[in-house]
């Protein structure tokens, strides 16, 4: 039977959740979060797409999509979209798999498609089944990945795509052992902007500075970090850091020149629509799994409609596959970098995308002179608000059966990705949901202590879950006792529960207790062998 607050939510997720009203201020901030949002977006965007085997546009143009686009038709808003890091290994194998770029957009547009169905026969209701311990572990797993992986960049290691957020590296190394590698690949101008930039969003915290929200201290860490490796060049100081530390944007000729298309003629090989069937699962749960991780470090604790989110979702990819993107999903880290900016609605993740297109297109030169050093601090600063200490300190305090659900998800994504982690997570804190149903009493005693008859009722629901804790109950049962257990209020009780009720006069004649069982229909115990 499903649960009332579920059929609730079924009801309710294809509608859109009011807001509050807009703000004066909320404009200001917007445009701010916007901005930052869209420092960090561009390089993920193009490391997204290098580490699928993706041309570079495709990676662009699925983050413009996912602002001008998915935004709009989102009913988050805070969660911002855009190519996302936990599909690579899946678009590096279709593209190889399929034989190229062009007849993968096709099962990016089929994908696309799929989510839309998905949406409108209401398959977003499984976001509300999400443990809060799992996705908090989410949250906190992303937040050490982005600072584990950061870091390196941050200190002139660029080896590895900065969009990748996969354990095992596509240079062979994994998260940890490049991280071992560092000492021998400092870069010390980039360690010069890295603290100057940590050191910025440090301050920017003040009271007395934060008042000054017109200015985002991410964007004065960007030109910051800009201006000290420009003077470095000018002096001619041996510090100064070479191209394959910056942002490697081409020109918008050669990113244009990257443009492809569906290959429609591919449409029945069966091999197309497994590819796609694949891509609309994995980016419907990242996008749910993104969409309530972002809910819960909304300030204004705001509600996504998950039904929703699928169908915008799913318009998105249908046109990121037409026009030759990569797929579009929610992403964390753009949506806790636009709270964290101070963004309010959904305006700023519309106006991230417009910067986006615009900057690929009017100043691809300036754009290519930031430091990656900047950007990673960025990322790095974000990741420890993610991971924050006091997360782990106030699961400790709820109890294990939080706690212990939410390492074991920050574990499992650490060491393996996002999707697996989340199912090993989910598998835990099941295993505590089940273990608190089977010691949950599944009888209410209504009689006195003491009295003659022992009477007990039996509640509304009594799953197969309470069967080990009534078989417990009922071998303690004295000998010689008189017991009354009524059923006549329970709605709904399974047959092991019912069988187990009856099959109990037996061991209670044979024990001399006097044992009346009210209100349950008679159920037929199936033999265990057939002769």
């Amino acid at each position: 039977m499903t649960p009332p607050h579920a059929t609730t939510a079924a009801a309710t997720a294809s509608d859109a959740v009011a807001s509050p009203p807009p703000h004066p201020n909320w404009l200001k901030d917007d445009l701010g979060a916007a901005v930052v949002v869209f420092l960090v977006a561009l390089p993920l965007c193009l490391g997204v797409a290098l580490a699928s085997g993706a041309p570079l546009f495709a990676g662009i143009i699925a983050g413009v999509l996912g602002g001008l686009v998915v935004a709009p038709l989102s009913g988050s808003q805070l969660m911002v979209s855009g190519p996302a890091a936990g599909l690579t290994a899946i678009v590096l194998s279709a593209i190889g798999t399929l034989g190229g770029f062009e007849p993968f957009l096709l099962a990016v547009v089929i994908a696309g498609a799929i989510q839309v169905g998905l949406g409108l026969i209401g398959a977003g209701v499984i976001s509300y089944y999400f443990p809060s311990s799992v996705i908090k572990g989410m949250l906190a797993a992303i937040g050490i990945i982005l600072i584990l992986k950061q870091v390196p960049h941050a200190v002139g290691y660029d080896a590895d795509a900065m969009g990748d957020e996969s354990f095992r590296q596509a240079n062979n190394q994994t998260t940890l052992s490049a991280l071992l590698e560092i000492p021998q690949l400092l870069e010390w101008g980039a360690v010069l902007i890295a603290v100057v930039s940590l050191a910025l969003l440090l301050l920017w915290e003040r009271p007395a500075l934060k008042a000054w929200t017109f200015f985002p201290g991410p964007l004065a860490v960007v030109l910051a970090g800009l201006g000290i490796n420009t003077l470095l060049g000018m002096l001619g100081s041996p510090l100064v850091l070479g191209a394959s530390h910056l942002v490697q944007l081409p020109s918008f000729g050669e990113l244009a020149g990257q443009f492809s298309f569906p290959q429609w003629a591919a449409i029945s090989n069966p091999a197309i629509w497994r590819v796609a069937v694949t891509i609309a699962i994995v980016a419907s749960l990242e996008t749910l799994l993104s969409m309530e991780a972002t809910d819960k470090i909304d300030p204004l604790k705001r509600q996504s409609p998950p039904n929703k989110e699928l169908i915008a979702q799913g318009v998105g990819n249908t046109l990121s596959g037409l026009l030759g993107g990569l797929p579009v999903t929610g992403v964390i880290v753009r949506s806790s970098a636009n709270i964290d900016a101070g963004g309010k609605t959904k305006r700023s993740a519309i106006a991230h995308s417009m910067l986006l297109l615009i900057a690929v297109m009017a100043i691809p030169g300036l754009l290519s002179r930031i430091p990656l050093a900047a950007l990673a601090t960025i990322l790095v600063y974000t990741g420890y608000k993610l991971a924050h200490p006091r997360l782990f300190r106030a699961a400790w305090a709820t109890g294990r059966e939080h706690f212990i659900p939410l390492a074991v998800t920050v574990i499992a994504i650490l060491f393996t990705d996002l999707l697996v982690g989340i199912a090993i997570g989910l598998a835990v804190g099941a295993f505590f949901i089940l273990r608190a149903h089977a010691k949950a009493p599944a009888l209410r005693q209504i009689s006195i202590d003491g009295a003659v008859l022992t009477r007990y009722v039996l509640p509304d629901q009594v799953t197969f879950l309470a069967k080990a804790s009534l078989s417990e109950f009922l071998q303690r049962v004295p000998p010689g006792s008189r017991l009354e257990i009524d059923g006549r209020r329970a709605q709904r009780v399974d047959y092991d529960i019912a069988e187990l009720l009856q099959d109990f006069h037996a061991t209670a004649a044979a024990q001399g207790i006097d044992y009346r069982l009210v209100g349950l229909p008679e159920v037929r115990s199936t033999p265990a062998h057939s002769h």
